[in-house]
C-alpha cells in the first residue's frame, strides 16, 4: 500500500529534488508492491488451464458488481468493447444519434460510429470538463436515442440533471466510466447510475489489467442477458447461437489480476487524492488552472491535469527536467480527420478547443513520492 502523507505546505526550491526524475506512471512499482499476490493468481490460472470466461472472470464479475453497487457485471476484453456492446444491446444503430462530449478519448465516439449511428458532439463544462444537461438539451433531436456522459479524469459528470433530461426525452444514459473506477457521485459510485456503465481496465487505469480488459455494469437484467450473448458469439450454449454476436470475452489471466488489484483500489484512490492535494498546495501560486473537485463528486484523479496558456513550452521545460507529462486530449474529436464528414468547424465547441490547447497532465500514480511531486512543482514554479 502507498505511504500516506498530509497535503500541507512545503518548500518548493529544494536541492535534494533537483536530480529526481519523474515518470508519468510507474506500473513496475505497483507490481512490485503486490507481486506475490499477482504471481500466485496468474499461476493458479495456468495450473487450472481454464483461460476464457472461467472461475476468475465469474469471481471478478461478482466482486466488481458489488463494488460499484450494480446487480450485474459483464466482463469483456476492452473498454471500447464495453461501449460498443452496450449501445448495441440498447438497440442503437443506423439512423440514430448519440450525444457525446468531444473532449474525451476517441473510443467514446468510435463505439457509436461502428454501429452506423451518428455521434453528436457537445461542449463540456469549463470547470468539471464533463457534459451538462443544459449543453445536451440544445442538441436533442427526434433522432437522438442515447447520451454518453464521460466521467473524465476520474471525476463524475453531474448526473441527476442528465438523468432527468433523459427520462423526459426517453433516452438511454450510458456512463463512460473508463477513467473513474471508484469515483463517486453524491456518495454513490459511478457506473450503475444510468442504464449501464462502461469501464476500461487498460493497464494505466486506476484499476488496470496486464493487457486489454473492460466491463459493463448494469441494474437492468434483460440488458445484462443480452450483453452476455453479444460478447460470446450470441451463444446460449456450445454451438447454439441465438443472435449474431462478437468475440469480446475477458481472459482469465486478466480477471485474476483484476481480482487482486480490486482489493487495493480504495487505498490506491486515497493515495491519488492525497497526491492531488499535495500538488494543489505546492502549485497554488504557480499561475496555473488547477483541477477542481465538484461539490457533488469524489474525484479519484486518474489524470491530474492543469491548464496553462503556455502549455507546449511548459511541457518542453518539464521534459528537459526529466519529468514526463501527457496531453489529454490535443485534438478534439469533432475536429479529428475521421469525423470531417460531419462538418464541424473550429470555434463551434470553444471550451473543448480551449482545453485541447491548454491542458497538461502531470505525473499521477499512487506510488508517486513526495520528492517527485516536489520536483514537478519546482520546475513549474521556476521563473522562465
Amino acid at each position: 500500500m502507498s505511504k500516506p502523507y498530509a497535503p500541507g505546505s512545503a518548500q518548493i526550491h529544494n536541492p535534494q529534488v533537483a536530480n529526481v526524475s519523474v515518470p508519468f506512471v510507474d506500473l513496475k512499482q505497483q507490481y512490485t508492491s503486490i507481486k506475490s499476490e499477482v504471481d500466485a493468481a496468474i499461476a493458479r490460472v495456468i495450473e487450472n488451464t481454464s483461460f476464457i470466461l472461467g472461475p476468475e472472470v465469474r469471481a471478478f464479475e461478482a466482486a466488481f458488481a458489488e463494488y460499484v453497487g450494480a446487480r450485474a457485471c459483464i466482463a469483456v476484453n476492452s473498454g471500447t468493447a464495453a461501449l460498443q456492446l452496450t449501445l448495441m444491446a440498447a438497440g442503437i444503430g443506423a439512423g440514430d444519434e448519440v450525444i457525446v462530449p468531444s473532449f474525451t478519448f476517441f473510443a467514446t465516439a468510435e463505439a457509436v460510429s461502428v454501429l452506423g449511428a451518428t455521434p453528436v458532439f457537445v461542449d463540456v463544462d469549463p470547470v468539471s470538463y464533463t457534459l451538462t444537461a443544459a449543453a445536451i438539451e440544445r442538441d436533442i433531436t427526434p433522432r437522438t436515442r442515447a447520451l454518453i456522459p464521460v466521467h473524465l479524469y476520474g471525476q463524475a459528470a453531474d448526473l441527476d440533471p442528465i438523468l432527468e433530461l433523459a427520462k423526459k426525452h426517453h433516452l438511454h444514459v450510458i456512463e463512460d466510466a473508463a477513467q473513474a473506477h471508484g469515483a463517486e457521485y453524491k456518495r454513490k459510485r459511478v457506473g450503475a447510475l444510468g442504464r449501464a456503465g462502461c469501464f476500461s481496465f487498460y493497464p494505466s487505469k486506476n484499476l488496470g489489467a496486464y493487457g486489454e480488459a473492460g466491463a459493463v455494469v448494469t441494474n437492468d437484467e434483460e440488458l445484462a442477458k443480452r450483453l452476455r450473448l453479444l460478447r460470446d458469439h450470441g451463444s446460449t450454449s456450445k454451438y447454439a447461437h441465438a443472435i449474431v454476436g462478437y468475440n469480446f470475452r475477458m481472459e482469465e489471466i486478466q480477471a485474476a489480476v483484476l481480482n487482486v488489484k480490486l482489493r487495493h483500489l480504495n487505498d490506491w484512490n486515497d493515495a491519488r487524492r492525497a497526491r492531488a492535494a499535495r500538488y494543489n498546495a505546492l502549485l497554488s501560486s504557480a499561475g496555473l488552472v488547477l483541477p477542481a473537485e465538484m461539490d457533488y463528486a469524489r474525484h479519484v484523479y486518474h489524470v491530474y491535469a492543469v491548464q496553462s496558456q503556455n502549455r507546449d513550452e511548459l511541457q518542453k521545460r518539464l521534459t528537459a527536467a526529466g519529468v514526463q507529462t501527457g496531453v489529454h486530449y490535443p485534438i478534439p474529436i469533432h475536429l479529428q480527420p475521421a469525423y470531417a464528414s460531419l462538418g464541424y468547424k473550429g470555434g463551434e465547441l470553444p471550451v473543448t478547443e480551449n482545453l485541447a490547447e491548454r491542458a497538461l497532465s502531470l505525473p499521477m500514480f499512487p506510488e508517486l513520492s513526495d520528492e517527485q511531486i516536489g520536483r514537478v512543482a519546482e520546475v513549474l514554479t521556476a521563473e522562465s
